[in-house]
């Protein structure tokens, strides 16, 4: 994976929010790993504000094609009496245990104190590894979650190639993973429409999907629900299931990594905090999430009440997914420049070739939360779409997916943030306001909008010779509320001139013929406190001079 990392790590660690607010943002896919973000000096767009700028899920395609496939499941079923079918507990797993209490969350390193200012030869303390029987039934058998994701993007791809993007819409797919072979007492229409899919956890267990549970066999649910409503409890069930491969990633990622005293002693204090973030907290809401759905299950073998679940977690959820998701920047920052570390590059190899870890990496377990936050809520997406609106589950379930997009939302809000002031404090650094007023650029609410190099045109008019056009390289940084003009050298950026925007800058197109200057050129006004400029600038394109007269005049 690669990772951008920025020269002075101490104002990284400096800036890391232990209370879990904030931290300079990198987002991964949700199925397919970590990717780069970074902010590179030139001509290019800063969507500061909300409305221009995409969202940095939808910009790193945290959705991708396997979202978009799951997004076209059916829209109606046939409503469940209410308490029907209920079932022993007894009757579902093969390795009954009972159910134990929803456990507490566990502390979450954003509560603890701020170690900011401890010294890098603190040791860290020893963390207690999390018990293995905590009362699933399900955990033991799921393979890890990353293998549950790999097989979900191959089954999206597979079907793609076999039965074409839009034939697949058009035939309402379930699920990845998801499989329902044709039973003899079921229509014609039925049986198409069940066609077999790839399992994802079909070599794990007889658990893997709804309809191969002994007690849905032993009752003939299949010969008595409609082919919608099966697919509707698949649903249901792989949250279940996929919960429990995700939960089973987290404790290894807290108990083998995270626990580890060999990792331990390659780290200072601070610097296992932000590598392990809130991950504890994170798998103890998972673990009390994990319960209450496989309790559900064990109530009545047809689902209907996920959506209330989500629900009665959602505060839990919130509380440890925005501060693990917004710090994922520094922790991206701080394994890059622990592994060029000899001693925690040693340790943390061998702690990898492990067979616990099924030769998945660190970085591989430290992702798992920002995927599994979303793919929550494409699960529950396509629940609702198999869901009658009359259904009275129908409404929990519309309300879960707008709490985890509230979620989302708020994840990619903060990171967006974060963003916008680590570029401020960066460029900050670069500034060189020589003898004018150095003005503080890191700002609350303040952020880079544009940044680019323009010319800049000086006409002087000589009786004898006539005009003459000489030009001169300028940069523009526009914020939100602010303009700089500097020339750009080797290290930094010398300030010469600033303004207030927008009330003390205006831009406008002007008749270049008519000047004799390049068609790319525009006029710029500035009015500061102690006089008034207009310049001449020229773009490298007649599109790049659009933009920037647009940008400066943007809110007038």
């Amino acid at each position: 994976m690669d990772t951008h990392v920025h020269n002075n790590h101490e104002h990284d660690y400096e800036h890391f929010d232990t209370k879990g607010s904030g931290s300079r943002p990198n987002v991964f896919n949700e199925d397919v790993g970590a990717q780069k973000t970074s902010v590179e000096m030139g001509t290019h767009l800063h969507v500061g504000g909300e409305e221009s700028r995409p969202s940095i899920f939808e910009m790193l395609g945290s959705v991708g094609i396997g979202a978009a496939l799951r997004s076209v499941a059916d829209t109606a079923t046939s409503s469940l009496g209410k308490g029907a079918l209920i079932t022993p507990g007894h009757q579902l797993f093969s390795s009954p245990q009972p159910l134990a209490e929803s456990p507490a969350v566990s502390p979450s390193p954003h509560h603890l104190e701020d170690k900011s200012t401890c010294s890098d030869l603190e040791e860290v303390e020893d963390e207690v590894l999390l018990n293995e029987d905590f009362g699933s039934n399900l955990f033991h058998n799921v393979p890890l979650y990353q293998e549950y994701l790999l097989k979900s993007m191959k089954a999206d791809i597979q079907r793609v190639h076999q039965t074409g993007l839009s034939d697949l819409v058009a035939s309402q797919q379930w699920l990845p993973g998801l499989e329902c072979p044709a039973q003899p007492g079921l229509a014609r229409s039925a049986r198409l429409s069940l066609s077999p899919t790839p399992a994802v956890l079909k070599d794990r267990g007889a658990y893997s999907l709804w309809q191969e549970l002994s007690v849905v066999k032993e009752q003939g649910l299949l010969g008595l629900l409609t082919a919608k409503e099966v697919r509707r409890q698949e649903t249901m069930f792989e949250l279940l299931t996929s919960e429990a491969s995700y939960l089973k990633s987290l404790r290894v990622a807290v108990n083998h990594f995270q626990c580890s005293k060999t990792l331990q002693k390659t780290l200072s204090s601070l610097e296992h905090h932000i590598l392990f973030s809130n991950l504890r907290g994170v798998c103890g809401v998972s673990e009390s999430f994990l319960l209450d759905l496989e309790r559900h299950l064990q109530e009545s073998v047809v689902m209907s009440k996920v959506g209330d679940i989500v629900l009665h977690h959602r505060m839990k959820l919130h509380a440890v997914y925005v501060p693990y998701v917004t710090n994922l920047m520094y922790q991206e920052d701080l394994m890059s420049k622990l592994q060029k570390k000899h001693r925690f590059s040693h340790v943390l190899h061998k702690l990898e070739r492990d067979a616990k870890c099924q030769r998945q990496t660190l970085k591989s377990f430290l992702v798992l939360p920002f995927q599994r936050i979303t793919r929550i809520k494409l699960i529950l997406e396509a629940t609702l779409k198999l869901t009658d609106p009359d259904d009275s589950c129908f409404g929990p379930l519309s309300e879960a997916i707008d709490v985890l997009h509230q979620i989302v939302s708020e994840c990619n809000k903060k990171v967006l943030c974060m963003k916008q002031t680590e570029e401020l404090v960066h460029l900050e650094k670069l500034l060189d306001f020589g003898q004018m007023k150095a003005i503080p650029l890191t700002k609350p609410g303040r952020y880079l909008v544009r940044e680019g190099r323009l010319r800049q045109t000086d006409v002087r008019v000589c009786a004898i010779a006539g005009s003459t056009v000489s030009f001169s390289d300028v940069y523009l940084h526009l914020f939100n509320d602010l303009l700089l003009l500097s020339v750009e050298r080797e290290s930094n950026f010398s300030v010469q001139e600033y303004a207030w925007f927008p009330c003390n800058v205006h831009a406008e197109d002007i008749k270049a013929n008519i000047l004799g200057q390049p068609k790319e050129c525009f006029l710029l006004h500035l009015t500061p406190s102690h006089k008034s400029t207009t310049l001449i600038l020229v773009a490298n394109t007649c599109t790049e001079r659009d933009l920037w007269v647009n940008a400066l005049n943007s809110h007038r």
